[in-house]
Parts: structure tokens; sequence; C-alpha cells
């Protein structure tokens, strides 16, 4: 299993909400969880596009994470 880092802060303000029941921290612990969970998605989709069994597989993945960075389909090649 891979190994997650997380900011210190975000360490901290997880520390106050779970242990000292600081509600006010989990809006900005849900906004970076949100967008680490986004950004190791893309990386496994990204992975996948380069190392995939066949051609075909990789060109569905390397669409898939086109699609997910947000790239515009006239600027792909």
């Amino acid at each position: 299993m891979a190994d997650v880092k997380i900011p210190y802060d975000i360490y901290c303000k997880l520390i106050l909400y779970h242990l000292l029941d600081k509600a006010e921290e989990e809006r900005d612990i849900k906004a970076f969880l949100r967008k680490k969970v986004d950004s190791m998605a893309k990386r496994e989709v990204y992975t996948k596009s380069k190392i995939g069994e066949t051609e075909e597989e990789r060109e569905l993945y390397r669409q898939k994470y086109l699609d997910m960075v947000g790239m515009h389909a006239d600027f792909r090649w």
C-alpha cells in the first residue's frame, strides 16, 4: 500500500476535528481531501496511460486523463 502525504496544517486540523470536536475545521479538511483524492485518481489514470497492456488500453486511459484535467478536444493530438 502506498503512503499518502498531507501537509502539517491539515494534520493539525484533523487532530482538532477528531480529538477536540472542532467542527469549524471540517470544511477545510473536506476541501483538501477532495483535492487529494482527485489528484491521486489523475495520477493513477496517467500511469495506466503510460504502462497499459495494449496500445488501445493506453489510448483509452490517455483520453480519460485528458478529460480529467480538462483538456479541450480541439487541443488534443
